[in-house]
């Protein structure tokens, strides 16, 4: 098939870090996935589109769509997003699940003042026929739209797929938010409408990044009354004799569930990934049998998992393509799959039954024997950190505490991302890091003592606690009668997919400024649009970490 620009691509994709020349995907993703894949995704995101034109006139009547709808929308969001979904079947049932959708919603509101093509388009029966329109839902389709619209658009919709991850963990815990659900459908039918200027969709980014927002404090809202506010604990990083079954992603409720399942059994339950946090909430390490984390960030999976004698779970994103050495024990569930891995599926109760992989992890007999014993510390979410608030406060009114360091993120493989493990040891005694996210991987079992009796390296959590990292900013911005651009804080982040979009925005949204992103900038920020964030945000790319910590130090002298 050829692309919308008419160069011969089989597809066109730059929606995260690791995309090919730092421009584009065009002939199969970094992330493995395929051009089939790539323009089921892009039809995927038009059809939705199509939906939130209809979906708009019901808003505008002062009406909510209803949520099944809402929750379709954020399930398509949330299978577009990197390394979630590459299973053709499933997109093309979610597309002719999209067509009556929008014919029913059409049925109810009527049509638009000024349909646009996304609300008319209807899909063909056949996945042969879809894939022979989808270049109409290419990025690039339009040569004649203007650059910075094109990429504010895209923005805004990256957005949105890391705002839909939040918002489905939310909803599995009975959580959610009407003004997320309600902006899902406005944004999505802004990016449609040709009439909004440049003005008009910067202030849409930014609105992205308050929903950001918004959704990261209704799932920290879900954890924390679910399974109460995560606490300091050790967890053992080390194997251990026994059957086992790892669990990766980010969703505690197949945690919780699979838990359960295995009380009794004799199964080790092993995190992975981001769901090493879990460790951290009462509700969840009261179960004796998770053990510890096993292994680093999502890269690394196809070399730690291979030839292990037991079982993984995937419960969200980061998945990647399985090697033969372990494709028949590794099992998804939620919106993640890929073709030929088994699918665990709720029932209508919203239960999953986990007897299948139960029964495969005891039948591999699992690690031979234990490891010695090394531990680090998790559980330092707002509530623990704010605690010791006045502790901080004195340290750093003492010159116990010189400075304060986040640096997290998404992790990656694509080279430069050594900078993260150079700067966090380089980082002087006198300072304290926060970290969140898998890119804490990068540095996270080294020894980093302590300053003014607390560890200097404090474990905050999930990409989603880009929100207790705020709360605890918040609080010592108010503790030193300044805002948090005045304390003496830096923000090193790296970024992947589009949940780091989700958070950055998130941040910019709140007037944050000065942070250091990286390793490479957003392929999809035309330069016009990067300007503007430098400009109006000092948002800046990293360089090397020994001139980037002098930087830091000497803005707040």
């Amino acid at each position: 098939m050829g692309n919308n620009m008419d160069l011969g691509y089989e597809m066109f994709c730059y929606q995260c870090e690791q995309t090919a020349n730092g421009k584009g995907c065009t002939k199969l993703g970094v992330c493995g996935k395929t051009p089939e894949i790539a323009n089921l995704q892009d039809l995927l995101i038009y059809q939705v589109k199509g939906i939130s034109c209809y979906g708009k006139l019901l808003i505008d009547q002062g009406q909510h769509v209803d949520k099944q709808i809402v929750s379709f929308i954020e399930n398509v969001l949330f299978t577009t997003l990197t390394n979630v979904n590459f299973d053709p079947e499933v997109h093309v049932n979610l597309l002719k699940q999209s067509q009556k959708i929008k014919d029913d919603l059409r049925n109810q509101v009527g049509e638009p003042a000024n349909p646009t093509e996304h609300a008319v388009y209807r899909l063909p029966d056949t996945k042969t026929e879809m894939l022979k329109d989808a270049p109409i839902a290419g990025i690039m389709y339009d040569k004649a739209l203007d650059a910075d619209i094109r990429s504010l658009r895209q923005t805004i919709v990256y957005g949105l797929k890391g705002i839909s991850a939040y918002g489905h963990q939310a909803r599995e815990l009975g959580y959610y938010s009407d003004q997320v659900d309600d902006f899902y459908i406005i944004a999505l039918e802004a990016v449609t409408d040709d009439r909004l200027s440049v003005e008009e969709l910067i202030r849409m980014t930014m609105r992205t990044g308050e929903m950001a927002m918004e959704v990261m404090k209704k799932l920290d809202e879900a954890n924390t009354e679910t399974y109460g506010n995560p606490s300091p604990h050790k967890v053992d990083v080390t194997i251990k004799k026994g059957p086992f079954i790892i669990v990766s992603g980010h969703d505690l409720k197949d945690l919780e569930m699979l838990l359960e399942q295995t009380k009794g059994k004799g199964i080790n339950i092993y995190t992975h990934g981001e769901m090493l946090p879990s460790h951290g909430y009462e509700g969840l390490k009261k179960y004796p049998h998770l053990i510890g984390n096993f292994g680093g960030a999502w890269q690394d999976q196809q070399k730690q998992f291979d030839q292990i004698p037991g079982c993984i779970l995937m419960t969200t994103n980061c998945l990647m393509r399985p090697r033969d050495s372990y494709k028949d024990r590794i099992y998804s569930t939620n919106v993640v799959g890929w073709e030929g891995v088994k699918f665990i599926p709720k029932n209508e109760k919203g239960e999953k039954d986990f007897s299948e992989i139960i029964q495969q992890a005891l039948e591999l007999g699992g690690f031979p024997e234990d490891q010695e014993t090394q531990e680090i510390l998790v559980g330092f979410g707002h509530h623990a950190v704010l605690g010791c608030a006045q502790q901080i406060v004195n340290a750093v009114k003492n010159n116990e505490i010189r400075h304060f360091f986040l640096i997290g993120g998404c992790d990656g493989a694509r080279p430069g991302r050594n900078y993260y493990t150079e700067f966090a040891k380089m980082v002087p005694k006198d300072c304290l890091i926060l970290t969140l996210a898998c890119g804490k991987y990068r540095f996270n079992k080294l020894d980093f003592g302590e300053v003014a009796g607390l560890p200097r390296l404090l474990d905050i959590g999930q990409c989603n606690d880009v929100y207790s990292a705020v709360r605890i900013a918040t609080a010592l911005a108010d503790a030193f009668e300044t805002d948090v651009n005045g304390l003496p804080l830096s923000l090193i982040i790296s970024w992947y997919e589009q949940k780091a979009v989700a958070d950055l925005l998130a941040l910019l949204s709140l007037g944050v400024k000065n942070i250091y992103l990286g390793p490479a900038l957003p392929a999809f920020l035309s330069p016009n649009v990067l300007q503007y964030l430098c400009d109006t945000f000092g948002l800046r790319q990293i360089s090397n970490a020994e001139d980037d910590i002098k930087t830091c130090l000497r803005q707040n002298l």
